[in-house]
């Protein structure tokens, strides 16, 4: 496995979905999704130029943390537990499963400083996936003013995994749209300009939906355990 190698291929498809979007590739980012790897294979990408790490388990999390002294950035990718927060939270720049009012009240009582959080929303309707219902949204980011340590960057999701293009198309797309009326309330403590969405399946089709986080574990760091 080599990750340099693997970044460059990427590079290259990200490159192509953008200009068939009419997209700037710098609008895009990449978060190296390193659940499955070793702190050596994360450094790897580190040293290949990926500055986003994802991780989805809070000792993973801080492990990887602890022992890599590079200046990375860091998401939580995963359902945060609202026992986990007090844990994470500050060792982190990016939350990207903010989906209940329990969990932002605990964000406010352990966060430092304003923390950047995505709302996760399931887009696929599927029983095994988190996220708030999208007819939620709207009432969950409004709530979400009495929580001045959150701020809403962005909407996050998953699209099923299949190979019907033009179903997690839709999933992607009506993300989109709900970034884009989240945008329209002028929130100061929403902005809501990201869209976290694509894995390294789909990621294609969430560039041309819109997408600037893609989360990239086995195309680009592969699974070694």
């Amino acid at each position: 496995m080599n990750v340099k190698t693997n970044l460059e291929e990427i590079t290259t498809k990200i490159a192509a979905a953008c200009a068939r979007s009419n997209r700037s590739e710098e609008t895009v980012s990449i978060i190296a999704v390193t659940k499955y790897v070793s702190i050596e294979t994360t450094k790897e990408a580190i040293e290949a130029g990926v500055i986003h790490i994802g991780e989805n388990r809070d000792n993973g999390l801080l492990k990887k943390k602890e022992a890599i002294e590079d200046n990375a950035t860091w998401h939580f990718i995963g359902s945060l537990q609202t026992k986990k927060v007090k844990s994470i939270i500050n060792q982190v720049d990016y939350l990207h499963s903010l989906d209940r009012i329990s969990l932002a009240e605990e964000i406010q009582k352990r966060a430092e400083n304003k923390k950047k959080c995505f709302i996760q929303v399931n887009t696929s309707g599927e029983e095994s996936k988190h996220g708030i219902e999208p007819e939620q949204v709207i009432p969950f980011v409004k709530a979400l003013i009495d929580f001045p340590s959150i701020e809403v960057v962005g909407l996050m999701t998953m699209a099923p995994y299949t190979e019907d293009d033009a179903l997690i198309r839709n999933c992607f797309r009506d993300l989109r749209e709900l970034k884009n009326n989240v945008q329209a309330l002028g929130l100061t403590y929403a902005p809501c300009n990201e869209l976290s969405m694509g894995m390294s399946n789909d990621f294609e089709i969430a560039i041309e939906e819109g997408a600037t986080f893609i989360r990239l574990g086995t195309s680009l760091v592969g699974k070694e355990f």
